[in-house]
């Protein structure tokens, strides 16, 4: 049928709505939160590498187009996977008691100090921590994009989840007396042992799964002994995994080193 002029034909009617791809899919009509659940199943079960928009309508049952609603494209998808594990980190924080700290019988069963003992700010931290903790090694495929994806994207642009835990961290060292330099000091290196920390947990050790020696098992004939021989030496204790013990030690120390006014200063370190 002859146009004659944009948008309408030649008796000047409308145009019909252009064809869009569908987005009702195996599950029903998709919604946001479904695809970024989606998405983040399917890096849990197969790696970040996985991750396509095709592959990912094809586990929703969608054409790829009819994603776009929900994610721009590849890396709106990737930062949409980063506000899924604030997401979930905020539902773990919120099953907690609100206090800022541990019930009294989970603090004992920890082995820490009596909830009296703990000042809220410090208590709050660590909790944190701890669930921070608990999500990364609930999906460890996607952790390397709570690194990769902070160095793209501007503060102002994050997820409003993750937002608002850089939000909660930074209250909550205000409550320890620091003020705005310090405190953003204190959130650099409490949020880079974190990472750091759980990034080492999940690093690959293991060589030979099926070896019972401890040697043949990391692999350790694989390094020259002549030119590593401190790595070989000390390989064995570095597959140690020292769990959420390790976390809670290290953000003491570090908080310490913040908040003990004898050592407090208002450059960042």
């Amino acid at each position: 049928m002859a146009k004659d002029r944009a948008g309408t034909d030649h008796r000047g009617r409308p145009d019909p709505p252009a064809r869009r791809a569908s987005d009702r899919g195996r599950y029903g009509r998709l919604s946001r939160e479904r695809v970024l659940a989606a998405a983040l199943d399917l890096v849990d079960r197969e790696g970040l590498s996985a991750l396509s928009m095709r592959r990912l309508g094809a586990e929703l049952g969608v054409e790829a187009m009819a994603l776009y609603r929900y994610a721009e494209g590849k890396d709106a998808l990737l930062d949409g996977l980063v506000e899924a594990l604030y997401l979930e980190l905020e539902q773990r924080l919120g099953a907690e008691d609100g206090t800022g700290r541990r019930p009294r019988a989970r603090q004992a069963a920890a082995g820490g100090p009596e909830p009296a003992e703990v000042p809220e700010w410090r208590a709050g931290l660590h909790r944190i921590a701890r669930a921070t903790y608990d999500v990364c090694l609930a999906h460890p495929q996607a952790v390397p994009l709570l690194t990769t994806r902070m160095l793209a994207v501007p503060l102002a642009r994050r997820p409003l989840a993750v937002l608002k835990d850089h939000e909660r961290v930074l209250v909550l060292l205000g409550r320890a007396g620091l003020d705005d330099t310090q405190a953003a000091a204190a959130f650099e290196a409490v949020t880079a042992w974190i990472l750091g920390y759980v990034s080492a947990e999940l690093r690959p050790m293991v060589d030979n799964p099926d070896e019972s020696d401890p040697a043949f098992r990391l692999g350790l004939h694989r390094m020259p002994a002549q030119e590593l021989p401190t790595l070989r030496r000390t390989a064995p204790a570095l597959a140690e995994r020292t769990g959420p013990e390790g976390l809670a030690a290290g953000l003491d120390a570090l908080l310490d080193r913040f908040t003990d006014p004898a050592r407090r200063s208002s450059r960042r370190p």
